[in-house]
């Protein structure tokens, strides 16, 4: 009789124990936590409670435009024509408010509004079959033609200042805006609804393989229809928060936001090319990019810097997921005895 072989217990090397620190989300998170603690002791006035109301407020449109964002990305689709559409509805705000509309009115006509104009790209992306990347980057320069249509180079700034200020109301003396609790709520329910629901499913299977999805049932075509339609109303609300928050309706309002939040969405683990991510991912790189540009914005850094700072992490945000997949993919040596 042979005698057995005992083998002592596995050890595993370095790469399995803390392969989790190779995961980008994770990598996220600590960069915000870093980014968090090295501001609060660099910079001043980075840590008061009147600048984190000012930090979260600012992250407010950010982190409302990347909600729907985040899911038209993740079927292999984009809207570059989120920013344009809130400096429109901004215009069609104000002109609608010089007519004597009251905001009862005007609020639900502006996110129809919205919503129409989200389901013309709509249309041509999944009904005409045209490509996002084109079809978003013409109606961004047609809606924000059209705000400058309906304002030209005016600006209405006639609204109360007791609705104005009201959105920059604070909860007691901590310095948290009040109007982050409801986009809180509002991100909680997307968050739900993109990963414990079949429809949030299906977009994950739509940007993995769209004729696979076809072939399982999922009807592509609405499903992205309806997409743009809700990205189209939440950029409405974000033209509404954009008003109220400068207390002025203008043609260039929001310019160049849509850049941020497709920085943002990608800083946050979505996949450019669809099929991957997550909703807390997104969060965490809003977080980030909200912090990097408080603290540099506190240290008077000039604002053309701070536009290259964006367009240096949404390069990142393309090229270190791959990187790190790269990297996680490689095989690995395992000792054994």
């Amino acid at each position: 009789m042979l005698a057995e072989t005992v083998r002592p217990p596995a050890v595993p090397d370095t790469a399995t124990r803390f392969g989790f620190l190779r995961s980008w989300d994770t990598a996220i998170i600590i960069a915000v936590l870093l980014s968090i603690a090295v501001a609060s002791a660099m910079v001043t006035g980075f840590a008061s409670p009147r600048n984190t109301g000012f930090l979260l407020i600012d992250m407010i449109p950010i982190l409302l435009l990347a909600l729907p964002m985040t899911l038209i990305i993740l079927t292999g689709e984009i809207d570059l024509s989120v920013a344009s559409i809130a400096g429109f509805v901004s215009c069609v705000f104000g002109s609608l408010w010089n007519a004597g509309l009251p905001l009862e009115t005007i609020v639900p006509v502006s996110i129809v509004l919205g919503a129409l104009a989200g389901a013309v790209n709509g249309l041509l992306v999944s009904v005409v079959g045209l490509p996002s990347l084109a079809v978003t980057i013409g109606t961004l320069a047609l809606y924000r033609g059209l705000a400058f249509v309906v304002l030209g180079d005016q600006a209405v700034t006639s609204f109360p200042r007791a609705i104005t200020t009201g959105l920059q109301a604070k909860i007691g003396a901590t310095g948290i805006p009040v109007w982050i609790i409801p986009v809180i709520v509002l991100a909680i329910i997307f968050g739900l609804i993109l990963h414990f629901t079949g429809f949030g499913r299906s977009l994950f299977a739509i940007g993995y393989s769209v004729e696979a999805a076809r072939f399982s049932g999922i009807s592509v075509a609405r499903t992205k229809f309806w997409l743009f339609v809700v990205s189209g109303a939440v950029a409405a609300l974000v033209g509404l928060w954009w008003t109220l928050r400068y207390g002025s309706a203008r043609g260039d309002n929001a310019t160049g936001l849509e850049l941020s939040v497709i920085a943002a969405v990608l800083l946050g683990g979505v996949s450019i090319f669809g099929g991957k991510g997550n909703l807390p991912g997104v969060i965490a790189g809003v977080s980030l990019l909200g912090i990097l540009r408080n603290a540099l914005q506190l240290a008077r850094v000039p604002e053309d810097t701070l536009s290259m700072l964006t367009g240096g992490l949404l390069i990142l945000a393309v090229v270190a997921p791959n990187a790190m997949a790269w990297i996680n993919a490689r095989p690995r040596n395992t000792t054994t005895s």
